[in-house]
């Protein structure tokens, strides 16, 4: 079935409340007569089993007309006597929606086939309590059976319809705050404060004091100044540089999740004379609210009040002008705050009606404080497709032991990832790697398995690598272009069989992309994301080889990792026949010998464990992303938003290999526009050896004189060669090595860094170490 949730729901109900169903997991709905629900899967693959119990918990599918569908919880039942850790997470699920196992009997299973689904609840049913279940065994690194999520719509009668999400966990306050108005609300230490935007695009300014100080008749405030000072940044983010600080430089709140990432941060409050300025006499504001609000706390009233200007979607230009659009927010976005100490705190549901600020129409916020004894992940969103709901920050298989030796985290691609490492350092880091061994956690690479009578075929269109030559067991490194020739990613493509591909990638969105190719093109294929199921660590180093020979057993009729040849790939099981099972991969990111190492997330404990304790007789360090940085560029590796963009081909990012117009007959995406850029007119991605030791970033300008003729894309302080390093993009005719060049700052022209062109890479030109 290929209809649109849309075109399945019935009329005179509201607009559909989404939900997401998480593989492996259940989630439980009310539904009242006349109200429905639809499921529908994400990539085609993916079946979803269905309780449903009536007011005194007795079964009530049969109430649904779902008599053509399977009976029974097959793939729940499989999953739960699995008895892996999704399988126990499952079990808690269903025990906290009084579920027994038991009753699993009496679910109907609905095949991928038979999604998008429509459950509509009637009089004869009732009031129906619905369990959905996404259910899925755990796939082996070896397979492609993955278990993914399903997107679920719920359609409720106009006057019982949510306007909020659910609680993150039993509020001890809950705050409306109308649209133009304003409240106040106290906090206590370890407490905290979620600020919801309701309806979407609407505006909230926050200030808060310290409450003892405010009882001493003093007013202690966030501090815009000392915020940004001690951040080192211009907007806060989750994560280490989260604190709000007040005037005494001591930190006040935190910020934990934010669903937007889209703020400003201390701008005033809107003012009366920013309205009054705009001929918008007597128009009330968030000041004038503010002060109304905090007259009984013995504030005094401002002109202004400096606020963290939560939605507000500021922008600013080069020059330091401040504009505005339209927020980011969606209805029921939000930010997580917490207190470190007790505060009065205000907050506002701006009125501005005169700009884009609030999308030109005021509306509702709401206040969530939850008590100190709670615990809540630091998150931020992402979303993969405009349209969906965010996705929060995850922590991958290996955050249990990197974070026992690390607080250096950074947000990449949806994952927590350690960025270095206390007692190590990137410089100490990245010496290990070259001269020993280093692990590092890559988990956040996308994993898609591309399966079907069509898979080689799509691959051979999406991909500008020869994909008909590739063996089974065999990796190769290719780009995806967009028509335009720009490129949509970079990534590795496994041969697991004839007609199974799996690829690996950074973009969450190429598995989107290969989907609607594959529909435009009729390709009869499988594309399905399989990153929940599937995390790996990087072993790299010339003692990588020795290491991993020592842990890994593989059966007779599969490559030895002793024999493995760079760029291919071979099964196993930790430590005997068994161990956990594990794929290994030659491949890496660093120039160095190197592996890749495959395993289910829930297995991620035990396989860290065992590289780090075997890895101590060889060296062995922890890798973060600083000393990753300071390996690729010295190896001529490219890094997506740096070496190239939706607008750069494989020839300018410097990977025109992957390209092999020549040998390639068949067409792919991309092909023409290629062909039809004279090669002598593309700019060249070099080296940069700067003279000095100053540092040069991203985004910097190379100049000939006064004439530009590149930008800097990535820049390193370099241990290989002492000097300053950089990747650069230039015009043709200044890319021949020893080229004498300039890399300007401040306006470009009243400071120069003498530069002079490179071939690429830096270290072992040859490639012999990682072929080795």
């Amino acid at each position: 079935m290929n209809m649109q949730m849309n075109d399945l729901l019935g009329g005179g109900l509201a607009a559909g409340v989404r939900r997401r169903l998480r593989a492996q997991q259940a989630i439980q709905l009310v539904l009242m007569p006349g109200e429905e629900v639809c499921i529908q899967g994400a990539d085609a693959g993916q079946c979803c089993e269905i309780l449903a119990f009536d007011a005194k918990g007795q079964s009530a599918v049969d109430a649904f007309e779902l008599n053509g569908y399977q009976a029974g919880a097959t793939v729940t039942q499989a999953q739960l006597e699995a008895g892996r850790p999704s399988a126990q997470r499952l079990l808690q699920q269903l025990k906290g929606f009084s579920v027994d196992p038991h009753q699993l009997s009496a679910a109907v299973h609905l095949a991928p086939d038979e999604l998008p689904c429509v459950i509509t609840a009637s009089e004869r049913s009732g009031p129906v309590s619905l369990v959905l279940i996404a259910p899925g065994l755990d796939m082996r690194p070896d397979e492609q059976l993955t278990v993914s999520e399903l997107d679920i719509s719920i359609h409720y009668l106009p006057e019982r319809t949510p306007e909020l999400p659910e609680p993150l966990a039993q509020p001890v306050q809950d705050l409306h705050i109308p649209h133009s108005s304003a409240r106040v609300y106290r906090v206590k230490a370890g407490e905290w404060i979620q600020i919801i935007d309701v309806a979407g695009k609407q505006c909230s300014d926050f200030i808060a004091f310290d409450e003892a100080a405010l009882e001493q008749g003093e007013e202690v405030t966030l501090d815009a100044v000392a915020t940004r000072t001690l951040a080192g940044q211009a907007l806060p983010q989750p994560g280490l540089y989260s604190r709000f600080a007040d005037s005494r430089l001591q930190p006040m709140l935190e910020l934990v999740q934010d669903t937007v990432g889209r703020h400003d941060s201390f701008l005033l409050a809107c003012t009366p004379k920013y309205y009054e300025d705009e001929g918008y006499f007597g128009h009330v504001s968030c000041t004038d609210n503010f002060n109304r609000a905090l007259k009984d706390y013995g504030v005094k009233p401002r002109a202004g009040w400096p606020a963290i200007n939560f939605f507000f979607n500021t922008l600013i230009e080069p020059c330091g002008t401040v504009g505005m659009d339209e927020p980011w927010s969606r209805p029921g976005d939000y930010v997580l705050l917490r207190a470190n100490r007790d505060l009065i705190c205000a907050s506002s549901a701006c009125p501005d009606d005169i700009d884009p600020a609030n999308g030109w129409a005021p509306t509702d916020i709401h206040v969530r404080v939850y008590g100190a004894e709670n615990q809540f992940e630091r998150a931020i969103a992402h979303r993969v497709v405009p349209e969906e709901l965010p996705r929060m920050t995850l922590q991958t298989a290996f955050h249990s032991r990197t974070s026992k030796l690390t607080r250096h985290f950074a947000e990449y691609r949806g994952y927590w990832v350690p960025t270095e490492f206390e007692g190590w350092g990137a410089r100490a880091e990245y010496l290990a790697c070259r001269e020993k061994v280093a692990v590092m956690d890559l988990s956040p690479l996308r994993k898609f398995e591309v399966v079907g009578p069509d898979a080689e075929a799509l691959l051979q269109y999406a991909l500008t690598r020869n994909v008909r030559r590739l063996a089974v067991g065999e990796i190769v490194y290719s780009a995806a272009c967009f028509e335009t020739g720009g490129m949509v990613d970079d990534g590795t493509l496994f041969r697991i069989s004839e007609q199974a591909f799996r690829w690996v990638c950074g973009d969450p969105w190429s598995g989107t992309w290969l989907r609607e190719l594959a529909a435009q093109r009729g390709d009869q294929v499988s594309i399905r994301e399989s990153t929940d199921q599937l995390h790996n660590l990087a072993v790299q180093g010339p003692n990588s080889r020795e290491l991993l020979t020592q842990l890994i057993w593989q059966p007779e009729t599969r490559t030895p990792v002793s024999e493995l040849k760079w760029f291919h790939f071979t099964v196993g099981r930790l430590g005997g026949p068994e161990g956990i099972p594990l794929m290994v991969s030659r491949t890496g990111y660093t120039g160095e010998l190197g592996f890749e190492v495959w395993c289910h997330p829930d297995d991620g404990t035990e396989l860290w464990d065992a590289i780090w304790e075997a890895g101590q007789d060889y060296g062995l360090a922890p890798l973060g992303f600083d000393a990753l940085d300071m390996l690729r560029i010295e190896a001529g590796l490219i890094f997506a938003d740096h070496e190239f963009c939706n607008q750069t081909n494989p020839y300018e990012a410097g990977i025109g290999f992957t390209v092999p117009m020549k040998t390639k007959e068949e067409d792919f995406s991309g092909r023409t526009a290629l062909q039809r850029q004279a090669p002598e007119s593309r700019h060249k991605l070099v080296g940069l050896v700067l003279e000095g030791n100053e540092p040069v970033h991203h985004g910097d300008i190379v100049y000939d004189g006064r004439m530009p003729v590149g930008q800097i894309t990535s820049a390193t302080p370099s241990p290989l060669m002492g000097k300053m390093i950089a990747l650069c993009r230039v015009q043709p005719d200044w890319s021949a090595p020893g080229t004498e060049l300039e890399v300007g700052q401040l306006d470009g022209l009243q400071k120069r860094l003498p530069a002079a062109v490179q071939a690429l890479p830096f270290h072992d030109p040859e490639r012999i170490k990682v072929r080795s």
